[in-house]
């Protein structure tokens, strides 16, 4: 029988769902292996051919460790909590828990179709209550924690709050906010419990504060940096604005540290772990206090300075303007009656730049000037203090003392505002060489004399800590990271309000689910869409309380953002089903962490750094045992799309007509392009039929030609709706199957290039697999095999795949191996070959890639009802690769006609023997006797006849 390849994926796609023939033991006397992919967010779409790319990889690995004896774990889930159900909702009224389970039920149908080996009995969803039950868990957790900086780990509030009982603040080495209180331990005790709760928020990891936060009103959320472009939200184009809210956040900074050190102990792209060592953004300076000149200053300011922290304090001296965040909590302080209508408008206008946009906004020139002055710490003159929206509140201490003759931004704000630009050569008589970071830099004044740019630097430090307006500081770019949404469709936050303070609700009373609400949107008086919700309230039973009525207390209203439920996944998988803890002690003892993770560089600083931060948290509290939960990772590239267009008449007054101009012959014409459907073209060839069913108005639509034939053009572009070139793999599978799909793909390049999809070359593959199942059969498609000893040209085939695949997998090429698959297929059919030993193996070698023609084969071959995922992969043996034969090319009168595998060792005389013995050489004589034989050894036979 041919190769039915839709009847053969169907029924192996069954067979391993009925009997979870990849589900991982939790404990094996195998090595284990944990392969995982970025779980998807279960979109409307469903899948593109660009999103399997990196699932076929891991599942190709997954299936070959599998075959190389280990217990492997290759699991999938859903990142279902999101923005895009939710808009959905609102526009229809349909819940997002509906359409969510619409989606997925579209992914799982096509990763099935795909043949992944998943462990589908370990499946999560993060908008399963079974699931974020352990989201909460851990949110709770980290409220009851905070950051202790001497044992350099997280620890329990309960020792904070008995350090405070018995010393008070004193001996605290925490991370905290900057504002906390000193005191003794008796008057920690004289406190009242929501004054000693109020002074805990400062500690815990999670914590509540008012954050500045990118608030777009049509959506009523809180968007992330990489949710916002140019002003507008990603996800519909609303204005977004800069708002201050009290938001949710976690000390992602205490984490810093290790953050950075554990990049150097994983294997990472260095691309990547670049990207988080700039957004960790680890500099050694000093912290400055300048201090607020109040001549003339009627406001009742809070605080006598303004601090900065600065990489180059030894510039002190040239600093002519100090510039702080529109958003700076002193602004309204520090302005004057005669700049207010001024600064006014700059923080309107600031507010509709993201802070993304404020960062990467480096021609922009602006800023206002409060009317208020600080003075030089060092010589007391007078600088005075401008807003501007490139320095941003919540980076270091929203503010910044600007040096315009060392620096190039603030040279150019200087320079647009007219403002003193002192010349580093006349402060302080400095003097800089090519490279001021070297020991080039002298600096002499009434403290420093003739000392290098380090010393100076020191000095400079030492005087302002003489003076009480300075200190050395390491400091971090990197911001505690907010966490919570003015949306619906997220995790709750299990925390309840009482006296304006937050608690956590009892763990007993988990999961916290979301409740039902009339609409998705924000109530009319602002508040989220939680607050919709009736009757949802937390019931507690004070103790000392004699009444049986429950007290009754406001939720947190904000649910927990995107980021949450994929910051721990992959230990749920560890223990999918466990209702009783995130995951047993066992479990995540045997599985450890993650030994290959693949998924897109678009993650690096977020998902991946939260997802580190959590990691190394559950490892403080003892509930996980590794530091870092990525041993190896990698970043597939993009499947790009393959545009095609056609291109419309444009007439002598300028407007498009209904007639098309084939691609060759737009130059002698006047046209313009318009995108096609990529599946109604066909090597670059417009089916016209189906160009005219496409769209209404191009029913009547007629062609110019060249060669009988409408030939588009071609563009490689982002895969996009829009674009009319996104390739569905369902197409793709209905026409070649889904090995053909999974070769295919591997085969467009390397795994973490970009590379744009082109189904010109897809049949190639299909042709592959077709003569890979004909080598099994015989000239009537009959199964034939046979049991004959292999000859040395057969084990030779045989081995050279066997070493080339185990190398190519092993660094993660895959597409070099469906060359070399090509290849020994080919020399295979060359040779004849139908020996059973040679082509089980062959079988083995090739079924990470293309599961479903393997496991049919294997089956055919006679081997026991069931699987061979769990064969044994075939052994190299070097030995075949010795060459002691040569295929000589055997020609006659010149032209060459077959080739023969003779031994090196023979003399020519032996050679011209065993050529002329061999039948196939007769029936090319045709019973004549050649007049000569010419053999060059090694080389070739040539016969004259």
């Amino acid at each position: 029988m041919d190769y039915q390849f839709k009847d053969i994926e169907q029924k192996w796609q069954q067979f391993w769902a009925e009997n979870q023939t990849f589900k991982a033991e939790d404990n094996s006397t195998k090595p284990k292996y944990y392969v995982l992919d970025m779980f998807p967010y279960p979109s409307g779409a469903g899948l593109h051919v660009g999103h399997p790319l990196g699932y076929i990889a891991s599942d190709i690995f997954a299936r070959y460790k599998r075959l190389k004896g280990f217990n492997v774990l290759h699991p999938m889930g859903y990142d279902s909590f999101g923005l895009p159900a939710e808009q959905y909702a609102i526009q229809t009224g349909q819940h997002p828990a509906l359409t969510t389970e619409a989606n997925i039920a579209t992914y799982r149908r096509q990763l099935d179709q795909i043949g992944f080996s998943f462990d589908w009995s370990r499946e999560v969803r993060t908008s399963s209550p079974g699931y974020y039950k352990w989201t909460q868990w851990i949110f709770m957790q980290l409220f009851n924690a905070w950051y202790n900086k001497t044992v350099d780990k997280a620890e329990g509030i309960d020792k904070l709050i008995a350090h405070f009982e018995q010393n008070g603040s004193a001996g605290i080495n925490a991370v905290s906010d900057e504002e906390v209180l000193t005191f003794s331990a008796d008057e920690w005790k004289a406190m009242s419990h929501d004054e000693q709760q109020a002074e805990l928020l400062k500690y815990r990891i999670t914590y509540l504060r008012e954050s500045t936060v990118n608030w777009c009103p049509a959506l009523g959320t809180v968007l992330a940096n990489d949710e916002v472009k140019d002003g507008f939200s990603e996800r519909g184009g609303y204005p977004v604005e800069q708002k201050k809210m009290m938001q949710w956040s976690m000390r992602i900074t205490a984490y810093a540290q290790r953050l950075l050190e554990g990049l150097d102990t994983i294997d990472w792209p260095e691309p990547l772990k670049e990207m988080q060592r700039n957004w960790i953004g680890k500099s050694t300076g000093a912290s400055v206090r300048f201090p607020i000149d109040r001549s003339g200053h009627n406001a009742q300011l809070a605080t006598d300075y303004i601090e900065v922290f600065t990489t180059r304090v030894d510039t002190i001296f040239g600093v002519t303007i100090l510039v702080i965040a529109p958003e700076h909590e002193l602004v309204s302080a520090l302005t004057t009656p005669e700049q207010k209508g001024a600064i006014d408008a700059y923080i309107a206008q600031t507010k509709k730049k993201s802070e993304l946009d404020r960062m990467a906004d480096t021609k922009t020139v602006s800023g206002a000037f409060t009317g208020s002055y600080v003075l030089n710490p060092l010589n007391n003159e007078k600088v005075p203090i401008w807003i501007a929206d490139y320095v941003l509140a919540g980076y270091g201490t929203g503010a910044v003392m600007a040096v315009p003759s060392g620096d190039q931004r603030d040279y150019l704000f200087a320079k647009h505002f007219d403002l003193p630009i002192v010349p580093i050569m006349d402060i302080q008589n400095i003097e800089i060489e090519a490279d001021p970071t070297k020991d080039g830099l002298y600096i002499n004044s009434d403290f420093i004399n003739g000392l290098t740019y380090k010393e100076a630097t020191a000095a400079v430090i030492a005087k302002l800590e003489e003076l009480g307006l300075g200190k050395a500081k390491i400091n971090f770019r990197m911001r505690d990271a907010i966490f919570g949404r003015q949306r619906y469709w997220g995790e709750p936050v299990p925390v309840y309000f009482k006296d304006g303070l937050p608690y956590l609700i009892d763990e007993s009373d988990l999961p916290l689910v979301l409740p039902e609400v009339d609409k998705y949107l924000p109530t009319e008086s602002g508040e989220p869409p939680l607050g919709r919700a009736k009757d949802w309230s937390y019931k507690k039973q004070e103790s000392g309380v004699k009444s049986q009525e429950s007290a009754s207390y406001a939720y947190e209203l904000s649910t927990m953002p995107g980021w949450a439920g994929s910051s721990w996944y992959w230990y749920r998988y560890m223990d999918a089903n466990n209702d009783k803890e995130f995951a047993s002690e066992a479990a995540v003892k045997y599985w450890k962490d993650v030994d290959l993770y693949i998924g897109g560089s678009e993650h690096a600083t977020g998902h991946l750094l939260y997802s580190r931060f959590w990691n190394k948290f559950l490892k403080d509290i003892g509930v996980v045992f590794e530091e870092e939960p990525f041993k190896k990772l990698i970043n597939q590239g993009m499947i790009q799309g393959r545009s095609n267009f056609v291109y419309r008449l444009i007439d002598d007054e300028g407007r498009g007509t209904n007639t098309f101009i084939s691609h060759g012959l737009i130059k002698q014409y006047k046209t313009s392009p318009i995108h096609v459907d990529v599946n109604i073209v066909e090597n670059e060839v417009l089916n016209l039929d189906k160009f005219k069913a496409w769209r209404e108005d191009f029913k009547d639509a007629e062609f110019i030609l060249e060669n009988g034939k409408y030939i588009c053009g071609v563009e490689v572009e982002k895969m996009s709706k829009s674009k009319f070139n996104v390739v569905n793999p369902d197409d793709i599978i209905e026409r070649y199957g889904a090995d053909t799909l999974r070769m295919y793909e591997m085969f467009l390049g390397p795994l973490e290039q970009s590379k744009p999809w082109n189904t010109n070359g897809i049949e190639g593959v299909f042709k592959f697999l077709r003569k890979f199942w004909r080598l099994f059969h015989n000239d009537q498609w009959a199964f034939s095999v046979s049991n004959a000893e292999p000859s040395k040209a057969e084990l030779k085939s045989l081995h050279k795949i066997i070493r080339k695949v185990e190398e190519d997998i092993d660094r993660f090429s895959f597409n070099t191996s469906v060359s070399s698959f090509m290849i020994a297929v080919n020399e295979l059919t060359d040779l004849k070959s139908n020996n059973k030993a040679i082509l089980q193996d062959m079988v083995v070698i090739l079924s990470p890639y293309a599961p479903h023609i393997c496991e049919e084969l294997w089956t055919l071959l006679g081997n026991a009802a069931g699987t061979l995922s769990y064969a044994a992969y075939p052994k190299f043996n070097p030995s075949y690769l010795v060459e002691d034969e040569f295929a000589y090319p055997i020609s006659i009168n010149g032209k060459t006609k077959m080739n023969l595998n003779i031994s090196l060792s023979l003399a020519p005389a032996e050679i011209e023997a065993f050529v002329l013995v061999n039948a196939d050489v007769q029936k090319y004589l045709d019973g004549k006797a050649p007049k000569k034989v010419i053999v060059v050894k090694g080389r070739i036979v040539n016969m004259v006849v």
